[in-house]
């Protein structure tokens, strides 16, 4: 039996940071899938693909998403369930045996939200009781039969999602979060996740190769503006990293190989006649770090990385140092309860804003600003309201991106 046989109208699923899902719509998008097979929610992208091709949207879909932090496949159909018995029935009746290949072990994670059903310590439990239910009876081993597990043959990760009283299951393809671009073995203090990186160029409305330079004067470990120049030279965000999927059966390495190869036709690393990406830090180590990241990321000689001290980095300055006449500014400072006292967090916002904003809030000429920070944090510090405000997650922490873009008439 072929596993195309047996799967019809396969949805993947795409979680994301809560603020990334329209991003993440986006890069599915710029994939060729088109938008009416496409469904948003909170924290969640769902993809429908054929049958037919279902393995190859795997590869691809974890090879090109920027802003997701992880790829799986639903099985079965979502069902309801407001008890633990109609929990573990539902479980039951999934098709496992097609996807939980002989002697591969299996574990089991999830989450509840807005449910009855709310102990996950017992819906875990219960999912590995009534998937090796269904797996005796497929394998004919009987009600007291044993499934053998050996995770050294290989390993199934298997999460459930359950939203008002609706029960998802789904296996990973992923691994290791889809942030883990294989770039930054370096990292600075508090590096900012790259899928959130990426977000954050997006989000700012920057425009490759547009006549305008991007500068981060907090630049760190070089995250922002490595995604930035990744985004630019179409270079796929998991061209260099391996993907659970890989050990599947039923997927397997040959649609890697096909998506890799994809993606290196597609990419330009060709020279660029100007600079556009301006990374500074007051920090050296941090700076030697982002130099390496970029290199290993291929786009060392796009960014040009500098010691210096972020309140250096004047409008005037910018247009002397890059050659450009207009410049966004982006960034993610150091904050308070993550690297310094909130008192010494607002010291730094109020510096950003004097150096890049007017007395009354407008941007200076030349720049326009996107700072994230914890919630409003930046506004309520600088005294000034951001033209665009997008709440995002930096990990656990509630965040907002504030964007300044409108000059003073």
């Amino acid at each position: 039996m072929r596993y195309s046989d047996i799967i019809t109208n396969m949805k993947l699923i795409i979680t994301t940071l809560f603020g990334l899902e329209t991003p993440v719509r986006e890069d599915l998008e710029a994939c060729g899938y088109l938008r009416e097979n496409i469904e948003v929610t909170d924290g969640v992208v769902t993809l429908e693909v054929k049958d037919s091709t279902w393995a190859l949207d795997v590869a691809r879909v974890n090879m090109w998403v920027r802003r997701g932090e992880r790829v799986f496949f639903q099985v079965g159909d979502d069902f309801k369930a407001e008890t633990f018995e109609e929990f573990f029935d539902g479980v039951k009746a999934l098709p496992w045996n097609d996807f939980i290949p002989k002697s591969y072990a299996f574990i089991v994670n999830g989450f509840s939200r807005k449910s009855a059903l709310y102990g996950i310590s017992a819906l875990q439990s219960l999912t590995k009781k009534a998937i090796v239910k269904n797996l005796c009876a497929a394998r004919g081993l009987g009600d007291s039969g044993i499934i053998g597990e050996d995770r050294n043959i290989g390993e199934v990760k298997i999460q459930f999602g359950i939203v008002n009283n609706m029960v998802r299951m789904m296996i990973d393809t992923s691994g290791n979060g889809l942030h883990k671009r294989g770039y930054r073995p370096l990292t600075h203090e508090a590096p900012i996740r790259e899928t959130l990186a990426a977000g954050m160029v997006t989000l700012a409305h920057y425009k490759p190769f547009g006549y305008e330079a991007m500068v981060d004067p907090f630049c760190g470990s070089g995250t922002i503006l490595i995604e930035a120049a990744l985004l630019a030279c179409g270079v796929a965000p998991g061209k260099n990293r391996h993907f659970a999927y890989e050990n599947l059966p039923y997927i397997g390495k040959e649609v890697r190989y096909q998506s890799r190869d994809e993606a290196r036709d597609l990419e330009d690393l060709s020279p660029m006649d100007d600079i556009f990406y301006w990374g500074s830090d007051i920090d050296r180590r941090a700076i030697e770090d982002a130099k390496a990241n970029a290199e290993r990321a291929g786009v060392g000689e796009f960014i040009k990385f500098s010691v210096a001290d972020a309140a250096t980095r004047t409008p005037s300055s910018l247009e002397s140092m890059t050659g450009f006449d207009r410049h966004l500014v982006i960034t993610n400072p150091p904050y308070g309860g993550r690297l310094m006292t909130p008192e010494e967090a607002d010291d730094i916002y109020r510096m950003i804003a004097k150096t890049n904003l007017t007395s009354d809030g407008f941007c200076k000429k030349g720049v326009r600003l996107s700072v994230i920070s914890p919630d409003d944090t930046f506004e309520v510090a600088t005294g000034h309201k951001a033209n665009k405000r997008v709440k995002l997650y930096n990990g656990n922490i509630k965040c907002q991106l504030n964007n300044y873009f409108k000059l003073k008439k």
